[in-house]
């Protein structure tokens, strides 16, 4: 039946100039949509007809065969790529059916369609690879070996039974096997230790865990009458790591103590190898207590002194960032040289290691450091922002063109003619879930990307940006490879309200929008998963204070409305401007994290360089969040006419007391 129902669905084909504006098919895209809401399946047979040979076609298939995935066969789900190639949705079932089967184990299915996945996200690719590791290509089973490996945090499911079916693979070697057994003995995963051990030929029993996770100080105090093996140098590494799950300052004391006993001895129970990773598990943890406990340079100690030529890439980033926070230079460079060449290369780690050349005593590290600057400063963003202050450039907006482009009656019609975007924008007109319209147009503005088709992207925005769909003018404006169109990717609707209420709240309007830019978008109707909602995303509980101190009543509607949202928001901003030191980094950390927690995170005494607190802030939302927040300020303030740098702006972070 999924075949024949593939097969009952004709391809929709472009209509003669002026695009697909005639389409009739969105016209039962919502009836059809409720259909599926409701498992409908009799219904989406008959939308299937009705919808057949229109723009629109796919939906209702995809919905009836999306309802139960799982016993959908891999030639029915190929049969419905070639149906409708390169839309969207194909990649989405088709990505999705491989999740499915891999999760099911079903990996000849996922074979199957391995090769139709064109743009898998972290989980469908590790549904792939489960796919070929089951199918004997082991080559192509370690394409998610950098992602998964040696990640020790937060990952999907599928990519966690990947890293640990890899211990099996014939192309990984007993060094990779050793490098990820240290990690596993940190995290305490039981499962994969005993397997690692097992391959490396050093078996460690689960008992002999389930002993140590119980009490690992009576291990530690036997350890010194124990043999110097190799089992017992990971038995130590677990035990420390069960400590440090308790008390990363109780482990620190025992490794101190281990090491400095061990010294006495004539023959060291604790190998280097041991040693240097004990300091790792301490730096590790050390750095979840930041917003806790404060920031501490025994973290950079500790990451020194575990220095070897083995770091994953938490390891590393969380070494630089502590080594970033105390103007430990020469960690820094360290801690960057230990990460992937790749990542070394990103414009956020090319921008500390020119911070750390500039502050040697070198010479020729320092015109090192001007290069790299010079070269960063090409960019807009953040990290290019902050480069052209460091070798005195200017960002100016009037370079860029400020006025809305001219698109060409031709590109304009090429808008329409594509099926994506056409798709897109229908959606949009007809009222329908937004994450479907918003999927066909992030879905289109890829494909032009790939195509390196700027004018058609621009064209799209422009008309996005015609129509009040700012989001996505913006989104694809982002999205360009060459042309930046500012008032495309930042626009300033509602000018008036917001200058005018930023200036009754004592604040910047630039920062307002930059604010408004990173919540919502300028999606009025904009509601997060934690019940944030309007331009300026603010929580229930936060609009009830912010009304109460202005002397108002609460109204949810009112206070979700444009006009009042922006009113409300500016005025918490100032609010929040005035609790932390009338510091615009901090208050931004606290718009979003919370004033409290901003607070934590300033430096205990004296002061610190403001792109060192940012780089350092302990939650990688907010931290990513500040970053954004202070690069759309700094091109908000020259759109406004009242420039100021992102150096000016983000000022000196002073301490908490």
């Amino acid at each position: 039946m999924s075949a024949l129902g593939v097969s009952q669905v004709a391809c929709a084909q472009p209509a003669p100039y002026g695009g697909y504006q005639q389409d009739s098919s969105i016209n039962s895209f919502n009836a059809a949509a409720q259909a599926a809401s409701r498992g409908d399946v009799n219904a989406l047979y008959g939308y299937e007809q009705q919808m057949s040979g229109g723009l629109f076609a796919m939906y209702p298939t995809y919905w009836r065969m999306n309802l139960d995935l799982n016993t959908q066969s891999a030639a029915a789900v190929s049969q419905f790529v070639r149906q409708y190639p390169k839309s969207v949705m194909t990649e989405k079932l088709v990505a999705d059916f491989a999740e499915t089967k891999a999760a099911s184990g079903d990996y000849a299915s996922v074979r199957q369609v391995a090769n139709l996945v064109t743009n898998p996200d972290r989980s469908e690719s590790c549904a792939i690879a489960l796919g070929f590791n089951h199918g004997g290509d082991t080559m192509r089973a370690l394409a998610q070996k950098t992602d998964v490996w040696l990640n020790t945090t937060k990952q999907p499911a599928l990519c966690d039974q990947l890293a640990t079916e890899m211990n099996n693979n014939p192309l990984i070697s007993n060094q990779d096997r050793t490098a990820r057994l240290k990690r596993m003995l940190r995290k305490g995963n039981t499962g994969d230790i005993m397997a690692l051990s097992s391959r490396l030929g050093t078996p460690i029993a689960y008992s002999a865990l389930s002993e140590i996770q119980l009490n690992p100080n009576a291990f530690i105090s036997r350890f010194g009458n124990q043999p110097a093996s190799q089992a017992n140098q990971y038995l130590y590494l677990y035990a420390i790591g069960r400590i440090a799950d308790k008390s990363y300052r109780e482990a620190g004391q025992q490794v101190e103590y281990d090491i400095k006993q061990d010294n006495q001895r004539a023959r060291p129970l604790l190998n280097e190898d041991t040693r240097r990773y004990a300091y790792r598990i301490l730096g590790i943890k050390r750095m979840g207590f930041n917003t806790d406990d404060g920031f501490d340079i025994e973290a950079v100690n500790w990451f020194r002194n575990s220095l070897d030529n083995d770091f994953n890439q938490e390891e590393a980033e969380e070494y630089a960032k502590a080594a970033i926070r105390f103007s430990r230079w020469d960690d820094v460079v360290e801690a960057i040289s230990r990460m992937d060449d790749e990542i070394q290369r990103s414009k956020q780690w090319q921008y500390w290691l020119a911070r750390a050349y500039e502050q040697s005593n070198d010479s020729s590290k320092r015109n090192t450091a001007k290069k790299m600057y010079q070269y960063l400063a090409n960019s807009n963003e953040y990290y290019g922002l902050m480069a052209k202050d460091k070798i005195g450039q200017r960002f100016d907006a009037s370079r860029l063109g400020t006025n809305l482009p001219n698109v060409s009656n031709a590109d304009r019609a090429r808008v329409m003619q594509n099926p994506h975007f056409s798709r897109a924008f229908a959606l949009y007109n007809a009222d329908a879930n937004r994450n479907d319209a918003n999927r066909e147009w992030n879905w289109a503005v890829k494909q032009a990307r790939d195509n390196r088709d700027d004018n058609l992207i621009i064209a799209a925005a422009r008309q996005a940006h015609d129509m009040g769909w700012l989001d996505r003018a913006v989104y694809a404006a982002d999205n360009t490879d060459k042309a930046t169109v500012l008032s495309l990717s930042h626009p300033m609707p509602h000018q008036s309200e917001v200058v005018r209420y930023s200036q009754t709240a004592g604040i910047d309007p630039a920062w307002a929008y930059g604010i408004m830019r990173q919540e919502s978008r300028f999606v009025t109707s904009a509601r997060s998963n934690v019940g944030a909602s309007g331009l300026m995303q603010i929580m229930p509980d936060t609009a009830k204070y912010i009304a109460r101190n202005l002397g108002e009543s609460y109204s949810a509607t009112r206070a979700n409305s444009g006009d009042t949202n922006i009113r409300y928001g500016t005025w918490y901003m100032s609010d929040i401007l005035a609790k932390l030191n009338y510091q615009p980094v901090l208050a931004t950390a606290g718009y979003n994290a919370g004033p409290n927690k901003a607070k934590r995170w300033q430096p205990t005494y004296g002061s610190l360089a403001a792109d060192q607190y940012v780089e350092s802030i302990a939650y990688g939302e907010t931290r990513n969040y500040v970053k954004h927040v202070m690069e759309n300020a700094t091109i908000y303030s020259s759109l406004l006419g009242r420039p100021q740098s992102i150096s000016q702006r983000m000022g000196t972070i002073p301490a908490a007391f």
